[in-house]
């Protein structure tokens, strides 16, 4: 007397439910990635209708209370044009520094950023926030 259940259970298991979790996941975080500031230092930019289409390979930031970083690192402002040159030898094509300067910064110490540059011969590009 053989006794067989009609009821089979499948040992097998589904993927599908565990794909949709995955894929609103990567959805999550392609979203935040890209509300995500790259640089920490909160900068007061001038506004300009010109956009910028170079990546930046080296920035410099110099927030309201004249704190200099260089590619979100803080550095000392005497610093500077060392720190720059190290960076620069990392890009020897593409020589472009990004300057974000907010708006309070006396002009004195954006045009010793840009003298910097001009000795070195590097090109520099001025970050400005879009209107």
């Amino acid at each position: 007397m053989a006794l067989r259940s009609t009821h089979k259970i499948d040992p097998g298991f589904s993927m599908s439910s565990m794909t949709d979790l995955v894929f609103l996941l990567l959805i999550f975080f392609v979203i935040v990635s890209t509300l995500v500031s790259p640089y920490a230092l909160p900068v007061d930019l001038p506004k300009s209708a010109n956009k910028t289409k170079e990546k930046p390979k080296v920035a410099v930031r110099i927030d309201a209370d004249q704190h200099f970083s260089v590619n979100n690192e803080m550095i000392d402002p005497l610093d500077l044009e060392g720190v720059l040159k190290d960076r620069m030898k990392q890009f020897p094509q593409d020589q472009a520094v990004v300057l974000h300067v907010d708006q309070r910064v006396p002009t004195g110490v954006t045009v010793s950023v840009l003298d910097i540059a001009k000795r070195n011969k590097w090109k520099i590009i001025l970050a400005t926030k879009p209107e």
